[in-house]
């Protein structure tokens, strides 16, 4: 659900509003207006200063989980974030461009290996003896046709030749000119040897640096202090920036929100201030009202899904709570493998073990969820790691077990699904547009509504279970005619109350239009259910059979030997690499697939609406 917020409206003097804003921050409770603030030439360094700390802080932590770090016993730390975070940057400086000369010292060594092991200082040494070497490259080809036509004119020597290029030196004094069909190429300094030694030493350099980075990594509390800091030196700067100036400058004038039920706070430490006037009110239509939400904990955790795509209005509806069952379940479908939901389920729990909170605990728990979700999923479709649990229970075929023929059932059950959702949507829209703008408001949609439900329970159910048929409700029924009779009214004469009936005609006939063409779109759209599911089981199969049949195991095993060590452990190989690639497929589309559900045939049909501002009240503590 959406939080109820207060809206305070502060007048104080401009001299008192930087202790105001200390203190609202130590209350931690209020959220100060900045719509509109736009960075000054002056902020723009600030703002570059805050993303820079971010960067900082989140690779710091990145290094302080890996192997590089080592921070010895009883090594120094600093107290000071900004120092730590100036080192930070000299180190990070200092790195990159040793890594760039790894990058460059490993070419020049690769491109030294075919001339072979030399003394560059020898060659120093002819040159001043008038004898210079001079280095080039031809294609194979070119020199075994020529080579011999040149060494009437040059002392030519071939070095080296791989498949396709001859490497070979020329003697020659100095100045002189050589005219062959050949790539001439800069003498080198070294060789292939002292190029890796080089290359040695700079890995050396970046090794020496970790203990440098680790004491940065030890000291990252101070860097996120100093963080910390930066954004509420910005936010002080988006008040004043933002803020309304009256009596020449001497009095500010700001608007706040905080949560209605702890505003009795914020009132507590208003009334200490004797010159600050402030007007409270409840939130109205019109205002830019900052939204959070607050659900129980099962919820919660596809709150982290829902702020993906928006947080809704204030004063509309929060849909996470409605959504989530919806989502878990075709995650799910779109998975379809008991083995596969078990590995998710365990990383969700390993992930768990590792988090301290926060972020990384709702998407550990989330994943638990969905993991969870998608092994009862496979276990009711009979499907284990792409292999069929009614064969392994000894079922003649899945038609005479308990579990669900996915293949063949499942493409009218996605859709059914789809269309108890858009209904479910739909009745949500009517209960919202009932509480915004009253009932007579609801009753084109409402129309619609009987008339849809209606045809699914008259018509639809017995296409999809002949024994779902309701008696007295069938599509020959007087109470199936009254319903769609009541639906078309609603929706053609009384669509809006206030406009002429013939108006309200045209309009619900261009309503209806509109709206069967895009319900059978959305409804349509559920098909991704059955094939996505569908084409993970298929590949897991196809994983399956490979295994068996490139290792020869799908004939048995007649007797055991070498032979057939080394035939199980290619079919594991494939078994692993294979279903392992599937699996990461299948979760990314079991992922957003059903996102892409709520977002547009979901939300389209509850009406939502979206808000770009999250309540973020003014705090002391770490962003």
């Amino acid at each position: 659900m959406i939080v109820k917020m207060s809206r305070y409206d502060f007048v104080l003097l401009a001299a008192q509003s930087d202790d105001f804003i200390a203190r609202l921050r130590e209350l931690g409770l209020v959220d100060i207006t900045t719509t509109g603030w736009e960075p000054q030439e002056k902020d723009r360094q600030l703002v570059v200063d805050i993303e820079n700390y971010r960067k900082a802080v989140e690779a710091l932590k990145g290094f302080a989980q890996g192997q590089e770090y080592s921070l010895a016993e009883g090594a120094h730390t600093y107290t000071s974030g900004k120092e730590a975070f100036e080192k930070y940057n000299e180190l990070r400086q200092q790195k990159a461009a040793l890594q760039a000369e790894v990058a460059r010292l490993e070419k020049y060594a690769d491109e030294l290996k075919p001339w072979g092991d030399f003394d560059g200082a020898l060659s120093e040494k002819l040159q001043q003896q008038g004898i210079v070497l001079r280095y080039f490259q031809t294609q194979a080809s070119t020199f075994d046709k020529l080579a011999e036509e040149w060494s009437v004119d040059y002392t030519i020597v071939e070095i080296s030749r791989d498949a396709s290029t001859t490497y070979f030196v020329v003697v020659t004094t100095p100045g002189a000119d050589i005219v062959i069909d050949a790539q001439e190429i800069k003498a080198p300094i070294m060789d292939s040897r002292a190029a890796e030694a080089e290359v040695e030493k700079c890995r050396q350099s970046l090794e020496a640096m970790n203990a440098e980075f680790s004491v940065c990594a030890a000291s990252v509390e101070a860097i996120e202090a100093e963080w910390s800091k930066l954004v509420n030196q910005l936010q002080n700067v988006k008040i004043k920036g933002t803020a309304a100036e009256a009596a020449d400058g001497a009095l500010v004038v700001m608007e706040g929100w905080a949560e209605e039920d702890k505003s009795a706070e914020v009132d507590k430490l208003l009334d200490e201030y004797s010159d600050v006037i402030y007007l409270k009110r409840d939130a109205a239509p019109e205002d830019d009202t900052p939204v959070k939400l607050k659900n129980n904990k099962f919820a919660r955790l596809f709150e982290l899904i829902g702020a993906m795509y928006a947080l809704p209005k204030y004063g509309t509806m929060d849909l996470t709570p409605f959504f989530a069952p919806f989502y878990m379940l075709f995650f799910a479908i779109c998975l379809n493998d008991a083995g596969y939901g078990a590995i998710l389920t365990a990383i969700g729990l390993v992930l768990l073990t590792k988090s301290s909170g926060g972020f990384m605990k709702q998407a550990a728990w989330l994943t638990v969820f969905c993991g969870g979700a998608t092994t009862l999923f496979g276990l009711y479709t009979g499907s284990l790691f792409g292999m069929s649990i009614p064969d392994m229970l000894g079922y003649e075929s899945i038609a005479a077990s308990p579990f669900l023929d996915f293949q063949n059932q499942f493409f009218s059950l996605a859709l059914a699904l789809g269309v108890v959702q858009i209904l479910f949507g739909m009745f949500l829209n009517i209960c919202l547009q009932t509480k915004l703008f009253g009932f007579t408001s609801t009753f084109g949609l409402l129309g619609w509504f009987i008339i849809l439900l209606s045809g699914c329970l008259a018509v639809g159910l017995p296409m999809l279970n002949e024994n779902l048929t309701i008696s007295w409700f069938t599509a020959s029924s007087p109470a199936f005619y009254a319903a769609m009779g009541v639906g078309a009214v609603l929706m053609l004469l009384l669509n809006n109350i206030k406009r002429n009936p013939l108006i309200n005609i045209g309009s619900g006939l261009w309503d209806a239009y509109n709206n069967v063409t895009g319900l059978l779109s959305d409804v349509l759209s559920y098909i991704r259910l059955f094939a996505i599911g569908l084409s993970g089981g298929v590949l897991a199969q196809v994983f399956n059979s490979l295994a068996m049949g490139l290792t020869g195991l799908d004939a048995g095993i007649e007797s055991f030997g070498v032979g057939t060590i080394f035939q199980i452990i290619g079919a594991t190989a494939i078994l692993l690499i294979g279903h392992g690639i599937n699996l990461f497929m299948s979760a990314i589309s079991s992922f957003v697939h059903p996102m892409r559900l709520t977002f547009v045939e979901f939300y389209k049909n509850a009406g939502f609406e979206m808000t770009t501002r999250q309540f973020e009240p003014l705090t002391n503590e770490k962003k």
